[in-house]
């Protein structure tokens, strides 16, 4: 048992109506159900659970008891999954939540969206120009921007998404930044190290500045000597923050951006350090990283939807990146990120606006095109958590597909932004 959630190990045997399962014995990806839990309402449930698993977790607070029977007591040593997500829950030092609503945040949101823009931009002119890294400004407005993330995260990822710039370091710089905030908060890190977690995911990349602009913008696939350029700016970002003026780094930002591209198998550079040697902001940058990367266009390289980026990473679970890691950066992101462009299963497309904490896979969408692909006169918003089921059960209304982007034309910066 867990006591502070009351979280229970049970035999399927032991399943009854009425319980709230909140874990299972494999990957929630790897079953027909929802990543955030879901209650018993029928024995055909339990029987279907039952096919599937050998054991769950049932939440007892959120549902009835188990017999005491079926529950089942772990060995005292833990395995290193257990301490992998032991070591989860010690980051979790608060619980953030809503305060603010969509509507409410995005115009404040949008300021400062636009000065942390304005900031990056000068920051990155000065480093092309051999200047020192000046941190007090970019500070001043990752620190606004993380305040606006715990009020309300969804705001900031949606205007990430339709201000995009053609720039790809640029927008992957910011990108990664929200991502960070995004993802620290959920994880439940403190005001402290949500600050430090985010200026480490906007700065870890700043070494690209000092690689040769042919290779940054080549076209072309790199080849081993451009590969091993490419590395050192790992160095370079880790040289640039040392001479850095207006503030001192904190080494827990340092030790992120030197472990960014190291990999749970030990597969990454530059130490080649694995699973638990890897700082944790390491991990987690190197995950939203990757994400970020394989969702936009890369002068060398096409893009992924967020959808099939979401499938890759889970794909690469205990292999390039820590399971628990990659399952939580799930429930962060939902399977299809807010801007990501959708199809459902009715044929209309539509632009995920907002992911719901407790139905991730059905989240609001705006409704852009009709059955027949063709432009709807006014934009709906769908919140497809809010659609009944059929009677066996399924949805009535769900995602078909996601789509890349551009799909069918659409620009969200063109359709929203005037």
């Amino acid at each position: 048992m867990n006591a502070s959630s009351q979280e229970f190990k049970i035999s399927v045997k032991g399943l009854q109506v009425g319980m709230y399962v909140s874990r299972l014995d494999r990957p929630w990806l790897s079953t027909p159900y929802a990543l955030e839990g879901f209650l018993i309402k029928s024995e055909d449930d339990a029987h279907e659970i039952g096919k599937l698993c050998a054991y769950v977790f049932v939440d007892a607070s959120r549902g009835i008891s188990p017999d005491p029977r079926f529950i089942l007591i772990d060995p005292p040593q833990r395995s290193s999954r257990e301490r992998a997500r032991q070591e989860l829950k010690a980051l979790r030092k608060q619980t953030w939540t809503d305060t603010h609503t969509f509507a409410e945040e995005i115009p404040h949101a949008e300021q400062v969206h636009d000065e942390l823009r304005d900031s990056i931009d000068e920051v990155m002119q000065d480093l092309y120009r051999g200047r020192n890294l000046q941190l007090d400004r970019l500070r001043e407005s990752v620190d606004a921007m993380v305040e606006s993330i715990t009020r309300n995260p969804t705001a900031f990822s949606w205007l990430k998404e339709i201000k995009r710039k053609d720039d790809y370091a640029y927008h992957h710089a910011l990108a990664c930044s929200v991502w960070a905030a995004s993802f620290g908060r959920h994880l439940g890190l403190n005001r402290q190290e949500l600050s430090e977690l985010t200026l480490a995911g906007l700065l870890f990349d700043v070494g690209k500045t000092r690689i040769d602009n042919q290779i940054m913008v080549s076209r072309e696939t790199y080849d081993d000597r451009q590969h091993q350029t490419m590395r050192k700016h790992v160095q370079h970002s880790l040289d640039i923050l040392n001479e850095a003026s207006g503030v001192q780094v904190s080494q827990r930002i340092m030790d992120a951006v030197a472990t960014h591209h190291e990999r749970h198998d030990g597969s990454g550079y530059p130490a080649g350090l694995k699973n638990g040697s890897i700082p944790m902001f390491g991990r987690i940058l190197g995950l939203i990283d990757s994400y970020d990367a394989m969702t936009n266009i890369r002068p060398h390289m096409g893009s992924r939807s967020p959808h099939q980026a979401v499938m890759q990473l889970y794909e690469s679970r205990d292999r390039l990146f820590q399971a628990e890691l990659v399952e939580q950066f799930i429930q962060t992101s939902g399977i299809y990120p807010t801007g990501s462009l959708v199809e459902l299963t009715d044929g209309r497309v539509g632009v995920v606006t907002a992911v719901h904490s407790l139905k991730r896979l059905r989240p609001t969408v705006m409704l852009l095109l009709d059955a027949d692909k063709k432009p709807l006169a006014e934009f709906e918003s769908l919140d497809l958590g809010t659609v009944p089921d059929e009677e066996d059960g399924r949805a009535a209304l769900a995602i078909r597909s996601g789509l890349p982007q551009g799909a069918h034309g659409i620009d969200p910066a063109e359709l929203f932004l005037d």
